[in-house]
């Protein structure tokens, strides 16, 4: 079977984790730390990490575009490092990609994200390359699973579709 990875910032990685796991052709999940200046970064000591999850996904089952659009529905891109409750540089909104065809369509995504008007303002998702990814510390991973009602500031929006610009690419 052939995979490919995707690695998303949206706030609290927990809730992300718990929605994106349960989406068709998402193989494994696992979160951690990445688009920052720490090296072997962990809870206490990430810098100017964001807290993110990695995504491995099978390409014949789900698209790329599929996985940033259910990213798209369940945190919000017009907050500028905040989600929900949460505040800081590690909760911010980024797309880091694998790939320049990850990186076309993650910058297509946001143009439809941006003229759909399905978010109050200005679309802030940071697009840039994927780099070092450390593993969260054992307690974060799957923390929703074992903790059920545990905090989280992530939802489905219930019959939200991202619409395609005219013209913007298929």
């Amino acid at each position: 079977m052939t995979t490919e990875r995707a690695v998303f910032a949206g706030g609290c990685f927990w809730g992300m984790q718990d929605l994106i796991r349960k989406e068709p052709g998402v193989i494994s999940t696992r979160v951690g730390y990445t688009g920052g200046d720490v090296p072997n970064a962990t809870y206490r000591n990430h810098g100017t990490h964001a807290e993110a999850i990695e995504i491995i996904f099978d390409p014949s089952q789900t698209t790329y575009r599929r996985l940033l659009e259910f990213f798209f529905q369940i945190h919000d891109p017009t907050t500028l490092n905040r989600q929900g409750n949460d505040r800081g540089v590690s909760y911010r909104s980024a797309i880091f990609f694998t790939s320049e065809e990850q990186k076309a369509i993650a910058l297509d995504t946001i143009a439809d994200v941006a003229a759909s008007g399905l978010w109050p303002g200005k679309v802030v998702t940071e697009v840039e390359p994927a780099g070092d990814f450390w593993e969260a510390e054992p307690e974060h991973q799957d923390y929703l699973e074992r903790i059920p009602n545990g905090y989280t500031c992530h939802f489905p929006r219930p019959n939200w579709v991202l619409p395609r610009r005219s013209g913007a690419a298929a």
